[in-house]
């Protein structure tokens, strides 16, 4: 796996993405607050639960103990030693040894790590991985800990990857074909051609731009197992090493055995020097103006680099938290913006954040219309320029404070309840970059005392501070056909000096309005049933609402909201489909009552409170969470999205430009339209199945959209809510009788029509020749009828894990073929009981059938003889290690109750689910492979290069 293998991709996507929006409501203005004396810039200190220190082969260790989650502990091992280091014969050896890591060590031999730990109850991907980026490569692995055996067992894993790595030669020859996989899987693309072309620009022709972690074809191809030996002794040594572990454990125990398992390893009798190679710096800017026939969107970026900075003392602290308030206003202004009728670019951002090589950046990023390159550059920058020339508000100022302590408020509540990865993360970054590692109580004290010491003009400043023309590249990407649109260098370095020509200083528009105009009286309880099993509590309100409550202490600070109600687009007719696809999204992004979205942020800054109405193809309702104070909020929000929805033009013309660029930009991208053709012929080319026309946009309606939401949520009498998290059912049900009590019921009869809508039956072959290198995709759908049980689904989940495991030896381990071959089972009960078994990977173009008959293979020997009980083991052990970790989890809770109440289902059945799991033997497993993998109904989808 990698990490940072290009800087500052493309993420339009992102522009097309419904972010959450943080709903929350204003409070006293910190500035109000005593200010306390000027700081003089001490040291921060280390949190005190954490045990550092150094072996005397110079091995860093971090030791906390965590009990979030119970039973487990996260073991990572952290090696300053990444693509950089590598020599000009080694480039891409570094993620190269990462691999190897699997393929034998000293004490496991070829594949027996793998082997062990799935048999553990470990995964090998979800919890059992690595990555590999320019300066690091990391090793994490979960572990156990009530087995003091097993969890003895993670250090001498470690150590192993630490020192003692074997490169066998048939392990590395075998692996170099999936190294080249990984490397065709996630490039041999748009993103990788220019991406090449713009690094070096970037980056400087630093050593950076010459050392991309993925390192050159030929050299993974021909490198001498002498030359990864080499890198790897020279790296990987206990002076660059550090292990970290966080978890439920004695940390003394923990300190014996890093001591024990982590001692014997030396450090080279001639250690090559440890080099910290730099970005040099540049006085003119740089640009760079790219385009490929495949790019989907023209996006601009201006980055701007600068010297970075360790967060060591109180002081640095007190700027990472201006930074922090900084980046909020900025892109709070630029928001607002996409929520224009006709805004000027489809996603922008502007932030101040770390770089690569001991360097910041200022960056803005701006993703366009085509044609509008000019107009989306112009509008970016001079939102920037309006800051460094009018500065913010105060108003906007006391927002982002709020915000920002709300957010840490909700860290420190949590603080018994963190999860151990976060520590993890802390103290990786100190070991990498010194930053200091606080204990959360220091830090809410001190933002807490300090914040209302942060000024205006102080923010106001900061933008003087990142933006220049010094050190500063921009980059443009852009598909082929928008060459001709494209501007020269110096054009372009006009827009961007001439935009901010004629700006106004930003207006903060705020209402004072409540957000209730009118509490409701809302309804009674009638009547209520306990599920002692799972200690829940069904409440049915006096105006048919159900509730059902789950208090739990999994989280200090969450509660989670969902409710359901039966009807959902399958309603809505074939002609008005395309309208009323968009009506959630539409009437969730338009604010409620007499506020926009805009206003309504505002007026609820500071609060944990988010609420999001949805509408699926059978049910309709709401998805949300809040923090137990702000649960009053979260209510007052659901109230408002059904008796006072908005239909906002702006939203509606806003996001049907947006979504009308997507769509004609996807045929650019191979993936998307291979994609695109699955989801059309596994609805048999039905229009809810399939992407819709430019000519169906120009058709949809936001007065068709707007009655189509007004209608599904008119009837809240066959509602179900479910709210699972930290509190006192008794001491919430007013909240809930007064406002799920006062939502509408009229009567009417909840259902959903069953369209028949499915993939087609019989053996079918659709093949698409989409893209210009050699890169193919595979997907074998089997398909069919299914009897929905809890008993079959237990069936079909192993039979899931248990291909997943035989993909991975066969394609991967035994062919070469593919990087991370996968297999997923899907079934349903609404709106019709189906099933979907899809075996899916990437590989060479002249390597499809032969895979593709490999897979089958492997089939047909589960089918012929059922699974093998080592793998049944492997299901077995992960099912039950995972299923305990989802009991203590409020998620997990919310989308059981609520999709038991939707098929009529004892929630409680989920505790009998680890008892069930000796029903999987050889022989279930070889009579559900052949009942539903027949080969009657399978659907092959193939994705090869386009004919030359």
């Amino acid at each position: 796996m990698l990490k940072n293998r290009f800087l500052y991709l493309s993420i339009a996507l992102l522009a097309f993405e419904t972010a959450a929006i943080a709903q929350t409501k204003p409070q006293p203005s910190p500035r109000n607050r005593p200010r306390p004396e000027v700081l003089a810039g001490s040291l921060v200190p280390a949190d005190p639960a954490v045990l550092i220190g150094k072996l005397p082969n110079g091995l860093t260790y971090y030791i906390r103990k965590n009990t979030e989650p119970k039973n487990r502990a996260d073991l990572y091992l952290i090696n300053k030693a990444g693509s950089v280091l590598e020599n000009d014969d080694q480039q891409g050896l570094a993620h190269f040894v990462e691999h190897m890591a699997f393929n034998g060590t000293r004490d496991y031999p070829k594949n027996e790590l793998v082997n062990f730990l799935q048999k553990s109850g470990i995964k090998f991907g979800a919890d059992l991985n690595a990555y590999t980026s320019f300066d690091q490569t990391v090793y994490q692995l979960p572990m156990p800990t009530d087995s003091t055996k097993l969890f003895a067992k993670g250090f001498d894993i470690l150590a192993n990857w630490a020192g003692m790595d074997t490169f066998d030669d048939s392990e590395i020859n075998k692996e170099r074909g999936v190294v080249l996989e990984e490397e065709r899987l996630r490039g041999k693309n748009a993103q990788e051609r220019i991406s090449l072309q713009t690094l070096p620009i970037i980056l400087n022709n630093s050593r950076y731009a010459q050392r991309l972690p993925i390192g050159k074809e030929d050299i993974l191809k021909n490198f001498k197992p002498q030359t990864i030996k080499n890198f790897y002794k020279d790296w990987y040594r206990p002076d660059l090493q550090a292990v970290v572990a966080v978890g439920d454990f004695d940390p003394k125990q923990v300190l014996a055995l890093i001591r024990q398992n982590f001692s014997e390893l030396k450090n080279p009798a001639k250690e090559k020097p440890y080099v910290k190679y730099e970005i040099p710096v540049h006085k003119q800017t740089l640009v760079k103006i790219v385009t490929d026939k495949e790019q989907p969107y023209t996006i601009a970026q201006i980055i701007i680099k600068r010297p970075g900075t360790v967060v060591k003392t109180t002081l640095d602290m007190l700027q990472n938290l201006r930074i922090n308030l900084f980046n909020s206003m900025i892109n709070a202004r630029i928001s607002e913006l996409t929520q224009q009728s006709n805004p000027p670019f489809l996603f922008a951002q502007s932030s101040y954040s770390d770089f690569l090589a001991d360097l910041e950046a200022f960056s803005s990023i701006v993703v366009t219309k085509p044609g509008e390159l000019e107009k989306g550059v112009k509008a970016i920058v001079a939102e920037n320029e309006r800051v460094q020339k009018f500065g913010f508000t105060q108003t906007e100022l006391d927002r982002a404070k709020q915000s920002v302590m709300a957010a840490l408020d909700q860290q420190f509540n949590e603080k018994d309840k963190t999860r151990s990865s976060v520590f993890v993360n802390q103290y990786q970054q100190n070991f990498l970059k010194g930053d200091a590692i606080p204990s959360i109580d220091f830090k809410h004290d001190f933002y807490q005392k300090n914040i209302g010491r942060i000024t205006l003009s102080e923010l106001n400043g900061l933008t003087k501070k990142f933006i220049s023309d010094e050190n500063r590249v921009v980059i443009v990407q852009a598909p082929e056909k928008e060459k001709a649109n494209l501007p020269t260098e110096k054009t372009l370095l006009n827009w961007i000096s001439t935009a901010g020509e004629g700006i106004k200083a930003y207006v903060d528009e705020v209402s004072k309005s409540p957000l209730l105009e009118k509490v409701p009286t809302g309804s009674k309880t009638v009547s209520e049933k306990k599920n002692a099993a799972i200690n829940s509590t069904e409440m049915t309100l006096g105006n048919g609402v159900k509730v059902v409550l789950k208090p739990t202490d999994f989280k200090n600070d969450q509660i989670l909201i969902n409710s359901f109600s039966f009807g959902g687009t399958s309603l809505a007719s074939d002609a008005d489909y395309i309208s009323s696809s968009f009506a959630d999204g539409i009437v969730g992004s338009s604010g409620v009552g007499n506020f926009t979205q805009i206003q309504l942020d505002k007026m609820l800054a500071g609060k944990i409170a988010n609420v999001s109405p949805y509408i699926s193809s059978t049910a309709q309702g709401f998805s949300g969470s809040a923090s137990p104070k702000d649960l009053e909020t979260a209510l007052q929000l659901i109230y408002l999205y059904t008796t006072s929805p908005r239909k906002d033009p702006n939203i509606w013309n806003s996001n049907l430009s947006q979504y009308k660029t997507v769509i004609a930009s996807r045929g650019a991208v191979p993936e998307n339209v291979f994609q695109d053709t699955v989801s059309a012929v596994m609805s048999s080319y039905n229009l809810r199945g399939r992407i819709p026309t430019l000519k169906q946009l120009d058709a949809a309606s936001l007065d068709k959209a707007f009655a189509f939401y007004q209608q599904r949520f008119a009837d809240h009498g066959h509602d179900v809510f479910t709210l699972v998290g930290n509190f006192d059912p008794e001491k919430i049900k007013p909240l809930l009788e007064k406002y799920l009590g006062a939502l509408p019921a009229t009567g009417s009869n909840a259902s959903f029509k069953d369209l028949n809508i499915h993939a087609p039956a019989g053996k079918i072959t659709k093949t698409v020749y989409k893209g210009l290198e050699a890169k193919s995709s595979v997907q074998l759908v089997f398909t069919g009828d299914y009897k929905y049980s809890e008993a079959n689904n237990l069936q079909l989940d192993a039979l899931e894990e248990i291909l997943n495991i035989k993909m991975i030896e066969r394609l991967r381990e035994k062919e070469s073929g593919v990087y991370s071959p996968r297999v997923n089972a899907s079934y349903t009960k609404i709106p019709e009981q189906r099933f979907n078994i899809t075996v899916s990977f990437g590989c060479a173009p002249e390597n499809v059938n032969k895979l593709i008959s490999a897979a089958l293979e492997e089939i047909d020997l589960i089918k012929k003889n059922g699974a093998e009980k080592t793998d049944i083991e492997k299901f077995v052990a992960e099912e039950s290690r995972s299923t305990e970790l989802q009991l203590k989890n409020n998620g997990f809770w919310l989308g059981q109750i609520s999709r038991s109440y939707q098929y009529q289902q004892d929630p409680a059945d989920v505790l009998e689910h680890v008892k069930n799991l000796n029903q999987i033997t050889v022989q279930s497993t070889k009579a559900t492979a052949n009942q539903h993998l027949s080969g009657e109904n399978l659907i092959r989808f193939i994705l090869l290069p386009e004919k030359k």
